[in-house]
């Protein structure tokens, strides 16, 4: 079992950053991989970024390339999403998810075995 809690969300300008936290307890968090993922009102949830175990890679959806950075801390047991730049379309609820096998990059929500509770990101114009 793991448990995940996100936290971070707020309200921010068009063009303004925003960083977001997940803390996870239970399992060993340093064999997990872990994804970010969002969801706005009417829409599926989709990816936005995931991260190795180690930390040693990292994945991002197109659409954040080069604005988003995801992290972690295992000495923590915290990954990270810092959002930059961010547009009127990032408003959504972030989720953070961990993969359902050590081997298992949560880039889907398929492969997400455990889900945070979710934070509001809400980008105003």
């Amino acid at each position: 079992q793991v448990q995940l809690v996100e936290s971070g969300g707020g309200l921010v300008q068009a063009g303004g950053s925003l960083g977001l936290s997940c803390v996870a307890s239970g399992r060993a968090f340093s064999s997990n991989t872990m994804g970010w993922f969002r969801q706005a009102p009417g829409k599926e949830r989709e990816f936005v970024a995931a991260i190795s175990s180690g930390g040693g890679s990292t994945y991002y959806a197109n659409s954040v390339k080069g604005r988003f950075t995801i992290s972690r801390d295992n000495a923590k047991n915290t990954v990270y999403l810092q959002m930059n730049s961010l547009k009127d379309e990032d408003t959504a609820v972030y989720y953070c998810g961990a993969g359902r096998g050590r081997m298992i990059m949560p880039t889907t929500p398929q492969s997400v075995g455990y889900w945070g509770q979710g934070t509001q990101v809400t980008v105003s114009s």
